[in-house]
């Protein structure tokens, strides 16, 4: 099989969902549902989108207007203490007083992007200080997945920063907490970091291997790519992907749920695999990365496509799929494209789009 790469979709429906404030959080089919209002845990993943295309194709309008309108969102989101509001809306009035530990390791992943990717020293100055601001709380987050996020954060900040030893630290401490949660739950049977299977699943081993490789830490790599293995052996059949569904997960010993799939899984395991490629060079990581990447082109277990004009439907179900498109589906899909539009990947069955 020859190599080849993939395209960047369109931008046409975020940009839809996305007015002068922020990104709406979700849809009715296609069409901004204002009443759900905005949320940072959106908003951050629109930003990494825009400067990783912005770093891809260079900078366009739109991911012009995407970053700024990102940027001042999450300036106007973090608070005094370095945490993050999540929820605002549309009448732009906060609807919580401190947002969740996801939103929080959320906006830290966006910073530490754009300060590593953008095209503009203004952002990435915005973005610096923002991120400086928060890192303390990194020692508070109690979960993994949250975690997780302000790893990859803290992994594309560290050649950019003049705190790059405050940094190290923290992320040191993150490693060690999701590894340690690797030994405490795992066995040679559950290879895993806690006793069920949820969401975002492969962004734990993802972590360990992004971070062990930024550390020089061979140990956390291997431990990503073992629990990326367990997690392959769960949900890669036949060659397809088939996600844990958010309809009951996947608890240890139990029966694991096959459907609501998200499109968050499928996004999730695109970077995992091509972080596992990039720590090994072997070729089977780009194959299960384009496996994982054509969940959204129909090769699924329904047979559906999930994809439509740059939107993505917001998961699949046992008899049809869930045709609102709103911003977490859209935005899983664009950053798994523009994370395969980085790498050589195997045609597979000629679905990369």
């Amino acid at each position: 099989m020859t190599p080849r790469r993939t395209g960047l979709p369109s931008l046409e429906h975020l940009l839809q969902l996305t007015d002068d404030c922020g990104t709406i959080q979700h849809a009715t089919f296609d069409v901004p549902n204002r009443a759900e209002g905005y949320c940072v845990d959106d908003v951050a993943r629109a930003l990494i989108v825009a400067v990783r295309m912005a770093a891809i194709e260079g900078l366009q309008p739109a991911t012009r207007k995407l970053a700024v309108t990102a940027l001042a969102f999450l300036h106007h989101a973090q608070r005094e203490d370095g945490r993050f509001h999540n929820f605002l809306g549309y009448d732009h009035r906060w609807l919580d007083d401190v947002g969740s530990e996801d939103a929080f390791g959320r906006a830290l992943w966006a910073l530490g992007t754009a300060l590593a990717l953008a095209p503009e020293t203004s952002w990435r100055a915005h973005s610096r200080a923002m991120l400086e601001r928060a890192l303390p709380n990194t020692a508070t987050l109690e979960h993994l997945r949250p975690k997780a996020y302000a790893s990859l954060g803290l992994v594309m900040a560290l050649g950019a920063n003049s705190r790059a030893g405050e940094m190290r630290t923290a992320l040191r401490a993150l490693l060690d907490d999701l590894t340690a949660a690797r030994e405490r739950h795992g066995d040679p049977s559950w290879r895993w970091f806690e006793p069920r299977m949820v969401y975002a699943n492969a962004r734990l081993p993802e972590a360990l291997l992004r971070g062990g490789a930024a550390l020089g830490d061979s140990r956390a790599m291997a431990l990503g790519a073992e629990t990326l293995g367990f997690l392959e052996s769960v949900t890669l059949e036949r060659g397809l992907f088939v996600p844990i569904g958010n309809h009951g997960w996947y608890p240890r010993g139990g029966e694991r749920a096959v459907y609501a799939q998200q499109p968050i899984e499928a996004c999730a395991m695109v970077e995992a695999e091509l972080a596992a490629y990039d720590a090994t060079q072997h070729d089977h990581h780009l194959y299960a990365a384009g496996i994982a990447f054509d969940w959204f082109f129909g090769h699924n277990l329904n047979g559906a496509v999930m994809v439509q004009g740059g939107g993505c439907r917001d998961g699949l179900e046992r008899d049809c799929v869930n045709r609102n498109m709103g911003a977490e589906s859209t935005l899983s899909y664009l950053l798994a494209a523009a994370a395969m539009a980085t790498r050589p990947v195997w045609e597979q069955r000629g679905v990369h789009r």
